[in-house]
């Protein structure tokens, strides 16, 4: 059964990507980025382990509850999960769009990646802050649009620094997430 090292779910976000989405963190990372945003999601340790028909219940529930148009996987490192194309395909079944980070380069990663719409890929530069895109930490990580789903969002939402922000959720625990500011 394909299992899922998931170190948290926020089943609504306007900060992890263009229009209402799910965002999963996956727990674990093999990069080690300098100045990680995540670095509690760094360990390559059990966190909430969940299988494939646990996380599509999850998305399919905050579909019907929150309109949500997409997922975004972030993390960690969302490549180190195997079944990532078999949950990609399950998300993409259910009519909604699918954005993935990656610290490493689209290219040594595509194949793990395949069925999303776009990846922003490339490992954080702590002396190379991005300041003019949303949701990138630094300048040299790159919007890929694999499909034409999110085209239109690099101008109008990636590109759009002046509304950069912070979500808020309060629930059993407080958490922020978003850009810095």
């Amino acid at each position: 059964m394909t299992k899922f090292n998931v170190a948290s779910i926020n089943q609504c976000t306007e900060v992890e990507g263009p229009n209402k989405r799910l965002c999963i963190w996956f727990q674990g990372c093999n990069i080690h980025c300098r100045e990680c945003c995540n670095p509690d999601y760094q360990p390559l340790v059990p966190k909430n382990i969940l299988s494939l028909d646990e996380l599509v219940s999850i998305i399919t529930e905050a579909k019907g509850e929150f309109g949500i148009e997409g997922v975004t996987y972030s993390g960690g490192e969302p490549t180190l999960q195997q079944g990532l194309p078999q949950l990609t395909e399950a998300i993409r079944n259910l009519g909604l769009g699918v954005i993935s980070f990656t610290g490493k380069r689209y290219e040594e990663v595509k194949d793990i990646l395949s069925g999303c719409d776009a990846v922003l890929d490339g490992a954080y530069e702590a002396d190379n802050k991005e300041t003019r895109r949303r949701i990138l930490g630094s300048a040299n990580q790159r919007i890929i649009c694999i499909t034409d789903r999110y085209k239109d969002c690099i101008e109008d939402w990636f590109s759009q620094n002046e509304n950069k922000s912070v979500e808020v959720n309060i629930g059993s625990a407080i958490v922020a997430n978003g850009d810095k500011i």
